[in-house]
């Protein structure tokens, strides 16, 4: 299914996101800014793209690593999933943090990550004293499987 997403160039350089095949889930967003900006080991930097987004109401624009920065390079978004709600209308921005010992670069135009338009569902929290009981119960963190 296609939806038609208004996407506003906030710099005439800026590139529309693409999607890499027919298939793809992810368009790449691509970096848009004056100069190559350097991401040292352990920094986060945050990465213009030059466009502001105008996604349909019951979608949230997820915004993830793509594969390539990610395993090659040691680059992945800082919070890990970004998340633009359909009523942000500001520049889509991604906060690129450098996972490798290495500095490395971000030019023009290169393709920083991939952005997933998805439905979300919404809940109205109800406060009460008890929950239903289940198997599991409270068991947490890595508790399934040990017994």
């Amino acid at each position: 299914m296609k939806y038609k997403v208004n996407l506003k160039k906030l710099r005439p350089d800026a590139v529309i996101p693409t999607y890499g095949t027919e298939f793809a889930a992810g368009a790449d967003l691509y970096a848009c800014m004056d100069e190559t900006v350097e991401i040292k080991p352990g920094e986060t930097q945050f990465i213009h793209t030059g466009i502001a987004l105008e996604i349909p109401d019951g979608l949230v624009g997820l915004v993830y690593a793509r594969s390539g920065m990610a395993c090659k390079k040691g680059v992945a978004p800082a919070n890990k999933v970004g998340v633009i709600d359909s009523d942000y209308r500001g520049e889509i921005m991604v906060a690129l943090f450098n996972h490798s010992k290495n500095a490395l670069t971000v030019s023009k135009g290169e393709r920083i990550a991939q952005l997933v338009l998805t439905p979300y569902i919404t809940a109205d929290f109800i406060e009460t004293d008890s929950l239903k009981e289940s198997v599991r119960g409270a068991g947490g963190f890595g508790s399934t499987g040990t017994h």
